[in-house]
């Protein structure tokens, strides 16, 4: 007897991700979920080089100026609460000193633009629909910044206007890496600061328009990490405290269903031999002078070369 519904998934048959693979991370905080969980394994994988993004104008505007090579200056920037900030940015990226805020934005641009040029696989998750614009300039900002809220106009995205910056999102990736497979997502997260009601407004504007430029000719793809969370773990203990993000339950759960989903078999064989040595490495001996303990370790040693004849890149701290 079943007491759930699950949401039906197909293996994919190609352009699967393995240790060959490049990964790139845009979007909300749950793609940094499941990118930890990547790095966790050692895939090759870098998330939110300009930090967390909530809605799709700000990931457009980024990749944008990533493949022009952007170059910030003071003009980009402006000082807030003892800190300088960027609009385009998370405030993760924020920096007491000018200078080194420049800096930090002109490698992360270089950094983006190398990162899409030869990605293998690129996951965008989409957080919200809703937006703010700065009245003073007009623009669309990605993080307020605890700027004052009577400077911004808050607006939602309809449908249309989702699906034409996805579309220009995926031209401007193919444009100077045509093989890549993009990965599309919606997050679990509620939002319920924008309200209970807004909040799936938002979510349903989001599936919406993604499913009008999912196109598997040209390897662009959904996964549905959010109708999982909402229909296979429909149950308040799968979320955390806060009772809007999954906990780590569900962030497992989830992460399960997408590596039974994109990761080829081969691949998972290594994931189980890199949590071993991972294990190992992070175990705590009684004493660790003892003969037991130098053995365990040089095994471990032993094991690390093994698997890096195969795999180069891999590297453990």
């Amino acid at each position: 007897m079943e007491f759930r519904t699950q949401i039906p998934w197909n293996k994919q048959t190609h352009n699967q991700i393995d240790y060959n693979a490049d990964i790139l991370m845009f979007g909300s905080c749950f793609s940094e979920n499941i990118g930890n969980k990547l790095s966790y394994f050692k895939f090759p994988v870098i998330v939110n080089p300009f930090g967390i993004l909530f809605h799709p104008k700000a990931i457009e505007n980024l990749i944008l100026n990533a493949i022009n090579k952007k170059v910030y200056t003071e003009n980009d920037i402006f000082f807030h609460n003892e800190r300088w900030h960027c609009f385009d940015t998370h405030s993760k990226l924020s920096n007491p000193s000018k200078g080194n805020l420049i800096a930090s934005l002109n490698s992360n641009i270089k950094l983006t633009n190398d990162q899409i040029g030869k990605s293998t696989h690129i996951i965008i998750t989409l957080g919200t629909a809703w937006m703010y614009r700065f009245i003073e300039t007009n623009t669309i900002v990605a993080n307020c910044h605890k700027v004052s809220q009577k400077k911004f106009l808050k607006e939602i995205l309809s449908a249309d206007e989702i699906s034409e910056s996805l579309a220009s999102i995926i031209t401007l990736i193919k444009s100077i890496n045509k093989n890549a497979s993009i990965i599309l997502t919606v997050s679990p997260v509620r939002h319920l600061k924008d309200g209970f009601i807004e909040n799936q407004l938002s979510k349903s504007r989001l599936i919406t328009a993604i499913h009008n430029v999912i196109d598997k000719r040209h390897n662009v793809s959904y996964f549905p990490s959010y109708e999982i969370m909402m229909d296979e773990l429909r149950d308040y203990r799968f979320y955390a405290e806060d009772m809007l993000h999954p906990n780590q339950m569900a962030i497992n759960y989830i992460w399960e269903r997408f590596s039974k989903t994109w990761i080829s078999d081969t691949a998972k064989e290594t994931m189980i031999e890199v949590e071993n040595i991972r294990k190992g490495l992070a175990h705590k001996p009684f004493n660790e002078h003892s003969e037991q303990h130098q053995q365990f370790l040089k095994n471990l040693e032993k094991k690390i070369i093994s698997l890096q004849k195969y795999i180069p890149s891999l590297t453990f701290d």
